[in-house]
C-alpha cells in the first residue's frame, strides 16, 4: 500500500532537516494564529471556496511571495557554497544536495513565482480593465488555482519526505532516466510540473475566453489596454506551449514507470527529441512570464508621465510579433548539439529578429516619458530599474544568438547571468511595479513609499552585484551547476561579491515585508489620494477601492483605447444618468479546493508508487467534478437599490 515509501525517506543531513523543520514550524505557527483569532470559518467562506477572481488573484500573489522567499533561500545557499568552496573540504553542501537546491531554485522561481505572478495579476486586473464583472468560467478559475497551489505544496513536501530532483530544472535525459536516477526525486519533479501545468493550461483557456468574449460594449481589440493585450499574447502562448510540456513529461513518465524508450539511447529512443520538445515549451515560457510585465510597464509609464502611451498601434504589433517569433527560436538553447550550419543560422537570425519588437516597446516607453510630467514613485523606479537590467540582458542575448559565440559561453555562468537579467529585471521588477501600482485599487490604501524605495535600491544594487560578476566568471570558464572549484582559478573574489549581492536582495525582500506591515498600520492616512497621480488612474474605470465583488454596477462603454483620458475631457453634463440593473454572481464552491487536495495526494502517492492510493485520488477528482456538474447552481442576487447605494458611497 505504501509503495516505495519507508522511514528512510525522513533521514536527511542537518541542513535539510533544519529546512524541513522550519517549514513545518512556520506552518504550525500560522495555523495556531488562525485558530487563536478564530478565522478558519472566515477563510473557508470568504477565500478558500471563493470564485471571485480578485480573491483568487490575491491568493496567487500570496503563493508567489511565499515561494519567492523559498527561491531566494535556495539562492543564498548556492552562493554561500560557491563563495567558500575552493575545495571539497571547504564545502558545507554535498554535491548531490547542491544539485537538488539548484533544481529546486529553478523550478520554484519559474513555475511558482513567475507563473503565480502572471495569473495573480490577470485575475486582479483583466476583468476590471475589460469592464467585466467576472471571468468566463469562475469555477475553472478556482480549479486552476488549487491545482497550482497543490503542486506548490508538493514541492515543499519534498523538503521533508525523500529527496528532490538533482538533474537541473529541465530534467534532461539520460540523467533523468530510471537508469541514472532510480529514486523519487525526478518523479517528484515530474508530477509537480504536471499538476501545475494542467492548472496553468486551465487558467489560460479561461482567460483567453474572458478577453475575447467578455469585453464591455465598444471595446474592440484595438481599444484594449496594453496590459490586456500583453496578457492575450501570453495566453496564446500558454495554450499552445503547455500541452507540449504535458506530453513531454508524460513520455518521460512512461520511460520511468513502464520501461519504454522514448528518450533512451537503446531501442530507438532519442534524448535530443526530449531537448527539442522541452525547449519548444521552454522558450515561449520565457515570454509567457515577460509579456505581462511589459503590459504592467506600459500602464505605469503612461500614468506617472501623465501622458498617453506613445505608439499604441506599434506596441500592439510588437506584442503580436513577439508572440509569433517566440515559437521559432527554441533551438538557440542548444546550438552546441551539433546541428548543421543552416539550422543554426536560421535560429540565430530568428533570435536577433525577436529583439526588434522588444526594442520597439522600450523606445515607445522612453518616448512616452519624453516631455512628460514624470513622478518618480516606487512603480516608476521599478520601471527604470527594469530598463537598465533588461537592456543588459537583451544585449547579451543578441550576443549569444550568434552560434559560434554561444558555442564558447553556452554552458557557462555568462548564460546564467543573461537569463537572470531578463527574468529578474523583467518579470520580478515588473511584478513589483504592478504590486505597488495596483495595490491601492485592490486593497484600498497605498503602500509606504519610503520603505518601497529602500526595497528598490536593495534589489537593484543587490541584483547588479549578484549577476554582473557572473558575466566575468562565465568568460573566465566557470560553468553552470558548479558546486566547488580550485583556488588557483582566481574565481573566489567574484563569487564573494555575488554572495554579497544575494544578501542585499534578501534585505530588499525584508523591506518589502516591513513595507506591507507598516502600510497596514498606516492605512487610514494612505487612503486619501487626492492630488496624487495614482488617483483614478490605477485602472481605466472609476470603481470603489477595493472594488465590490461584482466590479461594476453599470457595465462601462468604450469609445477610445484610453477611456480614462476621454472621460477626463468630457463635461459632467454630458455624462448620462446611470441605469441600474439586477446583478447575478456565481455562488462560492469548495469543489475546486477538493480537486486540488486530491491532486496533491495523487502526486505524492504516484511519486512513491502507491498505486491503490493514486487510483482512489483519481476517483476522488472525478467524483468531485461530477458533484459540481450535478449541482443546482444558485447565484448571488444583488438588489438594484443596494448596488446604487454602494455606487453612490
Amino acid at each position: 500500500m505504501f509503495g516505495n515509501l519507508t522511514f528512510n525517506a525522513l533521514k536527511h543531513d542537518t541542513l535539510q532537516n533544519a529546512a524541513g523543520y522550519s517549514m513545518i514550524f512556520g506552518g504550525l505557527l500560522i495555523a495556531a494564529l488562525i485558530t487563536y483569532h478564530k478565522k478558519w470559518i472566515y477563510l473557508w467562506k470568504e477565500w478558500i471556496t471563493s470564485l471571485d477572481p480578485k480573491r483568487i488573484g490575491v491568493m496567487y500573489i500570496v503563493v508567489a511571495l511565499v515561494m519567492l522567499i523559498k527561491g531566494v533561500s535556495d539562492a543564498i545557499l548556492m552562493r554561500a557554497q560557491q563563495s567558500i568552496a575552493i575545495s571539497d573540504a571547504a564545502s558545507f553542501l554535498t554535491s548531490d544536495h547542491y544539485q537538488q537546491i539548484f533544481t529546486a531554485h529553478g523550478t520554484t522561481m519559474i513555475f511558482f513565482v513567475g507563473m503565480a505572478v502572471v495569473f495573480g495579476m490577470m485575475n486582479l486586473v483583466i476583468p476590471l480593465q475589460i469592464g467585466a464583472r467576472d471571468v468566463a468560467y469562475p469555477f475553472l478559475n478556482s480549479v486552476g488555482f488549487w491545482l497550482f497551489a497543490a503542486a506548490g505544496v508538493l514541492l515543499l513536501v519534498s523538503l521533508v519526505v525523500g529527496n528532490f530532483n538533482a538533474t537541473g530544472w529541465l530534467g534532461y535525459p539520460p540523467l533523468s532516466g530510471i537508469e541514472y536516477n532510480p529514486g523519487e526525486g525526478v518523479d517528484y519533479w515530474i508530477w509537480i510540473l504536471q499538476i501545475a501545468g494542467v492548472g496553468s493550461l486551465i487558467s489560460g483557456i479561461n482567460f483567453i475566453v474572458t478577453i475575447l468574449r467578455m469585453r464591455c460594449p465598444g471595446m474592440t481589440l484595438m481599444k484594449m489596454p496594453l496590459f490586456t493585450w500583453c496578457a492575450l499574447g501570453t495566453l496564446v502562448l500558454i495554450i499552445f506551449a503547455f500541452p507540449i510540456l504535458t506530453a513531454t513529461l508524460a513520455l518521460l513518465s512512461l520511460d520511468r514507470y513502464l520501461g519504454m524508450h522514448f528518450f533512451t539511447a537503446s531501442f530507438g529512443g532519442n534524448a535530443m527529441m526530449y531537448v527539442n520538445l522541452i525547449w519548444a515549451w521552454g522558450h515561449p515560457e520565457v515570454y509567457i512570464l515577460v509579456l505581462p510585465a511589459f503590459g504592467i510597464f506600459s500602464e505605469v509609464v503612461a500614468t506617472f508621465s501623465e501622458k498617453r502611451l506613445f505608439g499604441y498601434a506599434s506596441m500592439v504589433w510588437a506584442i503580436i510579433a513577439i508572440t509569433i517569433l517566440s515559437f521559432i527560436v527554441w533551438l538557440h538553447h542548444f546550438f552546441t548539439m551539433g546541428a548543421e550550419p543552416n539550422v543554426n543560422v536560421f535560429f540565430g537570425i530568428m533570435t536577433m529578429l525577436i529583439a526588434i519588437p522588444t526594442g520597439v516597446k522600450i523606445f515607445n516607453w522612453l518616448f512616452t516619458m519624453y516631455r512628460g510630467r514624470i513622478h518618480f514613485t516606487t512603480p516608476m523606479l521599478w520601471f527604470l530599474g527594469f530598463i537598465a537590467t533588461f537592456s543588459i540582458g537583451g544585449m547579451t542575448g543578441v550576443l549569444m544568438s550568434i552560434p559560434p559565440a554561444d558555442f564558447q559561453i553556452h554552458n557557462s555562468l555568462f548564460l546564467v547571468a543573461h537569463f537572470h537579467s531578463v527574468i529578474i529585471g523583467g518579470v520580478l521588477f515588473g511584478f513589483f511595479a504592478g504590486y505597488a501600482y495596483w495595490f491601492p485599487k485592490i486593497v484600498g490604501f497605498k503602500l509606504n513609499e519610503r520603505l518601497g524605495r529602500y526595497a528598490f535600491w536593495c534589489w537593484l544594487v543587490g541584483f547588479l552585484l549578484a549577476f554582473l560578476p557572473l558575466y566575468i566568471l562565465g568568460l573566465m570558464g566557470a560553468t553552470r551547476r558548479l558546486d566547488h572549484y580550485d583556488a588557483s582559478t582566481g574565481w573566489q573574489p567574484l563569487f564573494i561579491i555575488a554572495a554579497v549581492g544575494v544578501v542585499l536582495v534578501t534585505c530588499g525582500i525584508g523591506f518589502q515585508i516591513l513595507q506591507l506591515i507598516v502600510s497596514i498600520k498606516e492605512r487610514k492616512q494612505n487612503m486619501d489620494t487626492t492630488g496624487d497621480p495614482w488617483n483614478g488612474r490605477t485602472l481605466e474605470w472609476s470603481t470603489t477601492s477595493p472594488p465590490p465583488f461584482y466590479n461594476f454596477a453599470i457595465i462601462p462603454e468604450v469609445r477610445d483605447h484610453d477611456p480614462f483620458w476621454t472621460m477626463k475631457q468630457e463635461k459632467k453634463s454630458q455624462v448620462a444618468k446611470p441605469h441600474y440593473e439586477p446583478i447575478h454572481m456565481p455562488k462560492s464552491s469548495p469543489i475546486g479546493f477538493f480537486v486540488g487536495l486530491f491532486s496533491l495526494f495523487f502526486g505524492f502517492a504516484i511519486t512513491w508508487q502507491m498505486m491503490e492510493i493514486s487510483i482512489v485520488c483519481v476517483i476522488g477528482v472525478i467524483v468531485s467534478l461530477v458533484i459540481r456538474i450535478s449541482e443546482n447552481e444558485t447565484d448571488y442576487y444583488v438588489p438594484v437599490l443596494e448596488v446604487e447605494a454602494i455606487e453612490k458611497s
